[in-house]
């Protein structure tokens, strides 16, 4: 039977002629940006998040004088072809400038969202802030060089900008209503119930029974 006869005559008696192709593989969910990713052990409210960032970008700046001279030797030692290692060097005096200018920003979006609360919040701001400040304290066993090579790599997390500008301008538009994600704070006691208003006061002359 020629094939094509063979094919109709499966098909009229209601068996496939081929296998069947597989169901497509389930779209895989798109994976989230660098830019928008939260760094390890960062908080995620707005506001917390901002202290985070002045923390690790203030901690950054002040190491500058420290690890530059381990940072000129390794700029020194590896040198790309065709590069002046005065244009290299001169990359981290305006990351200090730059850095400097962003510390700034952090500091008018804090001070936003702290005047626009209801009730203090510079406690857990000032605690993000060491959070971040304290991933620069190296330990005894980390070298100038291992140091100084952290430092180079290290790059202030794209999402910090965008974050502190939006919430400088949540915190002006929302004014009083501006809240910050913390602990809730403890329900007050409850307060014994009054006496009822119409009862009798008690005659001091009355004879007990």
């Amino acid at each position: 039977m020629a094939p094509i006869a063979l094919a109709l005559f499966l098909f009229l008696q209601g068996q496939p002629a081929a296998a069947e192709a597989p169901p497509p593989a389930a779209a895989e969910a798109p994976a989230t940006p660098p830019e928008d990713r939260f760094p390890p052990g960062a908080p995620h409210d707005d506001y917390q998040f901002v202290a985070w960032c002045y923390g690790s970008l203030r901690g950054y700046l002040d190491l500058h004088d420290q690890v530059m001279p381990e940072v000129t030797r390794i700029e020194s030692t590896y040198r790309p072809p065709g590069r002046k290692l005065s244009d290299d060097l001169k990359v981290y005096a305006d990351i200090q400038k730059d850095g400097r200018g962003q510390l700034k920003l952090f500091q008018a979006a804090l001070t936003a969202a702290e005047k626009a609360s209801l009730r203090p919040i510079n406690t857990i701001g000032a605690q993000a802030l060491q959070k971040g400040r304290s991933m620069w304290i190296a330990g005894p066993g980390v070298s100038p060089a291992r140091m100084a090579q952290e430092w180079m790599s290290w790059a202030l997390p794209a999402r910090c900008a965008t974050t502190a500008k939006d919430l400088q301008a949540k915190a002006t538009l929302m004014g009083a209503s501006f809240k910050v994600n913390d602990e809730p704070e403890a329900a007050p006691a409850d307060a014994p119930p009054p006496a009822p208003a119409d009862a009798p006061a008690p005659d001091p002359t009355a004879a007990p029974r």
